[in-house]
């Protein structure tokens, strides 16, 4: 029987026809369906991304879809990772000192893991085979190849070093010239007894869940414990229906007691189905009694290794019915191996195809959706292309008819304005005097009051009139202006894009335009020099400004001034003269002074008396001689009177008020005739103002047609090339698409030669 176990590794290691062979073919295949799927949905995430990217294909693929399918390209990367393994793994549970050890030593055929009494494998051992000529093992964490001279000296490396916990694995590499059940990519996994850690949950995680088929070596001294079932109650929580199979180790201590045999054997067959069907589910009631053998694995290891040295392998001391336990054995390795054959590439390979199929199929309608909407998008570009050149067309014909018609519009308007400021600048001036007067203020004639006041009074007028003549034109002016903009308005809407219609309010602005007077009367009037000193109404100088008016006045002043400056020089030099020079003197200096007659002398000694009082006081010196001599000194006196009585009355009411008086008198007749020299000024400045505010608002929705030109031009120009992109992305998803049907057939070639064999 061991001749033909090992005639059956041959066969797997050699031979075409080895069911485990079949298994490594098939990952082979499966691994390069994968491998070029894996590129070309990584292809494919790359496309759909870049299309979601783009500005220009817009809805054309979706974030969905771009990460749907690129966590399909994480999912095919961890299925890959998965598919790389060269092995299947095959893991043996149960509790200490149940011979989990022995076991596989007896199917490797010699003692490559430690075992014996007790406590011996305190971590997890894993053997696999490897093409070199030597064995050595790898520690978990490092890569350093650790050599192995004998069996009994890994076993005491394992137990002396206290770094090896009961959750770390030591890889054992098995040559497999040594052990033809390892060519075949299948590694054996030992583990420490389910009775001595807690730490399932980690075991599960790190050993178990890419296991093919779990071994539970119970102890048929006994009977199955809790904590073996408890954990295989783990394994089956987070596997869906793992492949168990159950050895009822020491079976050869039956041997002792035959009388009990049958039913102790028949006590373990009903308490193992009943695990197997009713607890854990993982098979029916007529297929489990199949997956529980009764063996003695130390029985079996010892014989072959007899066998291996030439020697018998029934010789020592073996328990009576060593050859039926041999056989059980056998008839395990045998089941174990179809399991692996008929099950291994359908567990490994199904549910990975299925979703390699789910996936294929998945990314070949993201592909077909993408190429249907870019179809779509490209025949509605198309369709807006040709509208922008239209309306292109239309916004350039029609901006060049309507320039010189608002150009008209504006010059109108500007005219319209000037008048309108020049009339009411005009009517302003004219009632300056009843601004004048309602100004009040401090007045005091000093000098530094003074300044204040026509400070005050120069900001008087120019607020007041600036009110003034905005309430007789801004409101007006205003009303023209906005008319005229709604009409700018008006026949430029039809010219911009329908988003900017709904919006053009907002190029003009709302607030009310006011029109700025700029009258500065401060500068203009900065020459202003009042007099408010007294001047008595019946004087000379009075008199002369009264009848023969202020230019003609001021000139006949002057001529008396220098009529009255050669008496005065002659009176002066004479009262210098020395009293010993006499007549004759006189005469030969001045023989012009002899024709001055007796009036004349008068005259000048009442200019002489003038210049010492006053001219005011001098004119009635020289009015009173004339007159005394004509009338008498009464009626002389009593007209003295009365002057001197006129001359105190207005020397007294010459009052602060009255002073104030004259200096708005004065500065009536002065602004009148300045602000006159800045009417047409004004009046220009503003209709400029309303013009420069047309002209800025006309310059605003050209600008905006510029713009929507621009805009129309660039959007030709964008809609030319997403024609061009679309087109592109229209091929690439149609390559795409053939690629995924072409998985989707060897997918199901896989299926119908692996996985449905025999359908």
């Amino acid at each position: 029987m061991s001749l033909l176990c090992t005639s059956i590794h041959m066969d797997s290691a050699q031979g075409n026809f080895s069911p485990l062979k079949r298994f490594v073919v098939a990952k082979k295949k499966i691994g390069d369906v994968f491998e070029q799927l894996l590129e070309y949905v990584k292809e494919g995430s790359a496309f759909v991304e870049e299309t979601c990217q783009n500005e220009a294909l817009e809805n054309i693929a979706s974030r969905d879809q771009q990460e749907e399918i690129q966590a399909y390209a994480g999912k095919l990367q961890t299925i890959k990772d998965v598919l790389a393994r060269r092995h299947m793994k095959v893991a043996f549970f149960g509790r200490t000192s149940n011979g989990k050890s022995t076991v596989v030593n007896a199917m490797l055929r010699d003692r490559v893991l430690p075992s014996g009494m007790g406590h011996t494998t305190n971590c997890f051992l894993s053997v696999e085979g490897t093409d070199a000529n030597h064995a050595y093992l790898k520690t978990e964490g490092s890569e350093e190849e650790k050599s192995i001279k004998t069996v009994n000296q890994l076993g005491h490396a394992l137990h002396m070093d206290e770094s090896l916990d009961a959750g770390c694995l030591v890889r054992i590499f098995w040559p497999k010239t040594k052990c033809a059940l390892l060519r075949d990519d299948l590694v054996l996994v030992d583990s420490p007894g389910t009775d001595v850690t807690t730490q399932l949950d980690s075991w599960i995680d790190n050993f178990c869940l890419d296991a093919d088929v779990f071994v539970l070596v119970a102890n048929s001294e006994s009977t199955l414990m809790n904590t073996e079932k408890h954990f295989f109650h783990k394994v089956n929580e987070k596997l869906s229906k793992p492949n168990i199979f159950i050895l009822n180790n020491r079976w050869d201590a039956s041997a002792s007691e035959p009388e009990y045999m049958e039913d102790v054997r028949k006590q373990h067959t009903d308490r193992c189905v009943n695990f197997l069907v009713d607890e854990l589910k993982v098979m029916d009631r007529e297929q489990a009694p199949n997956r529980i053998f009764f063996v003695s694995a130390k029985e079996v290891l010892n014989s072959r290794m007899q066998r291996a040295q030439g020697m018998p392998e029934s010789g020592g001391a073996l328990a009576e019915g060593f050859h039926e336990r041999l056989k059980e054995f056998q008839s395990f390795e045998r089941t174990f191996e179809e399991c692996i054959s008929q099950s291994a590439v359908k567990t490994k390979f199904e549910q990975h195809t299925i979703r390699a199929k789910q996936i294929t199929e998945t990314v070949k309608a993201i592909m077909d959706a993408i190429n249907i909407e870019a179809a779509e998008k490209r025949v509605a570009s198309l369709e807006d292309r040709e509208y922008q050149m239209d309306r292109l067309e239309f916004v350039k014909n029609q901006l060049s008819l309507l320039i010189e018609d608002i150009k008209m519009k504006i010059k109108a308007i500007t005219e319209e304005v000037e008048s309108k400021v020049s009339s009411a600048m005009g009517e302003e001036i004219c009632r300056l005097n009843v601004l004048i007067e309602e100004f009040h203020s401090d007045f005091q004639p000093s000098p530094h009051v003074l300044k204040l006041y026509k400070s005050d009074l120069l900001s008087h007028i120019e607020e007041g009139m600036g009110k003034n003549l905005a309430f007789r034109c801004s409101n007006a002016v205003n009303a023209s202006l906005q008319s005229s903009q709604r009409d700018m308005i008006e026949s430029m809407q039809p010219l911009l894009p329908p988003a900017v219609q709904s919006q053009i309010q907002t190029l003009v602005p709302s607030r009310k335009f006011d029109l700025s007077y700029n009258l500065n009367c401060a500068t203009l009037c900065s020459d202003f020099q009042e007099n408010i000193e007294f001047q008595f109404s019946m004087g000379w100088t009075a008199l002369v400004n009264r009848f023969l008016g202020p230019t003609n006045a001021k000139r006949a002043l002057m001529l008396v001034d220098r009529n009255f400056q050669l008496p005065r020089s002659i009176m002066t030099h004479s009262l210098s003269t020395t009293p010993s020079s006499g007549p004759s003197s006189v005469a030969v200096a001045h023989p012009q002074d002899a024709a001055l007659s007796h009036e004349e002398l008068m005259m000048s000694m009442a200019t002489n008396l003038a210049s010492l009082t006053s001219r005011t006081s001098m004119t009635v010196v020289i009015v009173g001689g004339v007159v005394c001599r004509t009338v008498g000194w009464r009626l002389i006196a009593l007209s003295a009177s009365m002057y001197g009585l006129l001359y105190l009355w207005e020397k007294l009411t010459w009052t602060t008020k009255a002073k104030e008086h004259a200096l708005k008198r004065q500065f009536v007749d002065y602004a009148t005739e300045k602000l006159q020299l800045i009417v047409r000024f004004t009046s220009a400045n503003c209709s400029h103002q309303v013009q420069q505010e047309m002209a800025t608002t006309f310059a605003r929705l050209c600008q905006q047609v510029d713009l929507t030109q621009r805009e129309l031009e660039g959007e030709i120009s964008r809609l030319t090339a997403k024609v061009q992109t679309l087109e592109t992305v229209q091929s690439h998803s149609k390559t795409l698409r053939h690629k995924a049907t072409e998985f989707e057939r060897q997918l199901e070639a896989f299926t119908d030669q692996y996985l449905n064999p025999h359908k």
